[in-house]
């Protein structure tokens, strides 16, 4: 026996001067390991591309998640998939037609026969002219401006709506009367009615409002 052999050993655990055991690591429990780290690695860039490509499809190329309720604006319209939200039209104004308006001229400017020419164009535009003359004597020559609609408190603001189409620039004032007519008392700064083509276009909007602007994302 060699004296390298420790008591008790002897067959093929001898040492002798040309073996001796050898003492190797185990390889393939670290090829195991560095196998499963290379996968989850794998596994975790895939992951983050494919999370990437989902933000740029949905139109947030920067990935940036959204705040707690709130909406995309592709989506924003029920019913309709990848379409921005649209303003829904307004609905139309009921207006009171000219027809159904008793306008009373009274000029109450140095200029004679104003009135009845005022009159006259308003009949052919459709309203119902009634008293035609100079204005009543709190008002004669002391109005200033285009003129002044004057009607009853209880007479509805459409009506004077109609009416402002016809001439720019004038007042509305109400007194005690309780019948509907409203009078039209032209002042010094009067020149002539509005436009028959402007005056429909306006009583066109009125009738038919645009609608709000939709909300900007």
């Amino acid at each position: 026996m060699s004296m390298l052999t420790p008591p008790g050993m002897g067959g093929k655990y001898r040492v002798t001067g040309a073996a001796y055991p050898r003492m190797r690591r185990p390889r393939r429990r670290r090829r195991l390991v560095l196998a499963a780290l290379g996968a989850v690695c794998a596994l975790a860039l895939l992951g983050y591309g494919t999370l990437q490509l989902i933000h740029v499809f949905r139109g947030d190329p920067e990935g940036r998640p959204k705040a707690a309720g709130a909406k995309d604006c592709a989506t924003q319209q029920p019913g309709v998939k990848g379409r921005p939200a649209v303003a829904s039209p307004a609905p139309a104004v009921a207006l009171p037609q000219p027809g159904q308006i008793t306008v009373n001229v009274y000029n109450a400017t140095p200029r004679s026969g104003l009135a009845k020419s005022v009159g006259e164009e308003l009949k052919k535009r459709g309203f119902a002219v009634g008293q035609v003359g100079n204005a009543p004597a709190d008002f004669d020559k002391k109005v200033s401006g285009t003129g002044i609609l004057l009607g009853s408190p209880k007479t509805d603001k459409a009506v004077y709506s109609v009416l402002g189409t016809q001439l720019a620039g004038v007042t509305q004032q109400t007194d005690a009367r309780e019948t509907p007519d409203v009078d039209l008392i032209l002042g010094d700064a009067f020149t002539e009615l509005s436009a028959k083509a402007d005056a429909d276009k306006a009583l066109a909007v009125l009738a038919h409002p645009q609608p709000a602007p939709a909300a900007s994302c």
